[in-house]
């Protein structure tokens, strides 16, 4: 059976990926840094696959260590790098470690993890990667300023490494959503902001439209129409401007 690591497969888009995975015949290593992981390791099994779980922390290279680890030299055929976290609020009403743990998961426990896989898939020259980067890299993030600099720093990653790799017969995919209906805002204590209270997509389809993408070898997808809108608009509209929009979705507040 192929082999697909999944990380922040405990809830959300990254579960419904899983799900995903299993269903199309993948035995899974799925990982996230919650207890709910061994849960959703339950469900998966019922689909008739083999799944290991490991709790661990993602924005640590020693917890990244872990997971690889658990690979235990097999061969992996798709690797979804969907591990994240959020962060509301003003930058200087923050505590650094708490700003600095959404860089180290979103960016370091990322690119780290991603190295280590990539690697053995070129040598073997096949694989698949899904990067779940985000339509709030195309905007600076008022009020979500740390988050959605990650996710521009992810995006662009993403493009680089697909063309640094395109003859390896590896393709790297990245899996653009916007607000989506997760445990995300609740963890980034965003639920009081206008976009955390508001209408948002649903993981499944989220998860349907980057599977596909990925599948089809596809450089990036931004999932849901609107989402796709959103960032046509935002890559003609000056910076300031973006800057200004996004404040009035993600201020403290707004939501009420």
């Amino acid at each position: 059976m192929p082999l697909a690591i999944v990380t922040g497969a405990s809830t959300g888009i990254g579960y419904e990926l899983a799900k995903l995975a299993a269903q199309n015949g993948y035995d899974l290593l799925i990982a996230a840094d919650q207890h709910k992981i061994e849960e959703a390791a339950s469900d998966l099994r019922a689909m008739g696959v083999q799944v290991e779980a490991v709790e661990t922390d993602l924005s640590t290279t020693d917890g990244v260590d872990r997971l690889h680890a658990a690979v235990a030299g097999r061969p992996v055929d798709i690797l979804i790098a969907n591990a994240g976290h959020g962060l509301g609020g003003g930058f200087l009403d923050q505590e650094f470690k708490d700003a600095r743990h959404v860089v180290d998961t979103n960016i370091t426990g990322t690119i780290y993890l991603i190295q280590k896989v990539a690697r053995a898939m070129v040598s073997r020259g096949e694989g698949r990667i899904l990067i779940t980067g985000s339509i709030a890299g195309f905007m600076p993030g008022s009020f979500q300023a740390v988050y959605n600099g990650t996710k521009a720093f992810i995006n662009s990653f993403s493009f680089a490494l697909r063309n640094e790799i395109k003859d390896s017969g590896v393709t790297v995919t990245d899996l653009m959503p916007g607000a989506t209906e997760t445990e995300f805002f609740e963890r980034a204590d965003m639920e009081d902001t206008k976009v955390g209270s508001g209408k948002k997509d649903d993981p499944q389809m989220v998860a349907e439209v980057g599977w596909k993408a990925m599948m089809n070898g596809e450089g990036d997808v931004v999932a849901g129409w609107k989402n796709k809108i959103q960032s046509a608009i935002a890559n003609v509209t000056p910076a300031g401007m973006l800057a200004e929009q996004h404040r009035k979705t993600a201020e403290p507040g707004s939501g009420n």
